[in-house]
C-alpha cells in the first residue's frame, strides 16, 4: 500500500494538580482555545473539549505522526505555562502528572461529544474521582486506586 491511512479516536482525561478548583469561567474559554492550538500544531484534531473547575475532556483525532504521550507532554506543559501568565492567581497552576486515554470508535463521536458537552451539569451529581473509576471500569483498564490520586 502506497499510503498510510489512519484515524486514531482517543477520549482524553486529565485533572488539575490535587483537583484544584483553578479553571474558572474568566480562562476557560481562552484554555480551551489556547489547548486547541496546541492539538492542532501536533497534526492533530480536536473534536471536543469541555470540563469544570478541577479537570478536562477531549476527544483528539491523534496524528499517525505523533505518539499520545508526547501530545500529552505539549498539551500539558503549554497549557499550564499559558495559564500561568493569566494573572497571580495562577501561579500555583499545574495539572496532574498522569491521564486517561480511551480509545473510542466512529460510532460512538456522536455519543462522546454529547457526553463531554454536558460536563458541568453531570458534574453536579458525579465527582471527577468517581466519574474516572467508571472509565477505567467501562474500559477494563486495570488499576490500583492507592496510586490514581497522587
Amino acid at each position: 500500500m502506497a499510503q498510510t491511512l489512519v484515524k486514531n479516536l482517543l477520549r482524553i482525561i486529565f485533572s488539575t494538580k490535587n483537583r484544584d478548583p483553578l479553571i474558572v469561567p474568566e480562562i476557560e474559554s481562552g484554555l480551551h482555545k489556547y489547548m486547541t492550538g496546541i492539538i492542532k500544531g501536533c497534526d492533530s484534531k480536536l473534536l471536543a473539549i469541555n470540563g469544570t473547575a478541577d479537570h478536562v475532556h477531549l476527544l483528539v483525532s491523534l496524528s499517525k505522526n505523533w505518539a499520545l504521550a508526547t501530545l500529552l507532554e505539549d498539551l500539558k506543559g503549554d497549557s499550564s505555562k499559558w495559564v500561568k501568565k493569566q494573572g497571580r492567581q495562577y501561579r500555583d497552576f499545574y495539572w496532574q502528572e498522569g491521564y486517561g486515554a480511551f480509545s473510542i470508535g466512529e460510532s460512538t463521536v456522536p455519543a462522546v461529544k454529547a457526553y463531554i458537552g454536558n460536563q458541568k451539569e453531570h458534574h453536579r451529581t458525579v465527582t471527577f474521582q468517581e466519574e474516572f473509576i467508571q472509565f477505567l471500569k467501562k474500559y477494563e483498564v486495570e488499576y490500583d486506586e492507592r496510586y490514581i490520586w497522587r
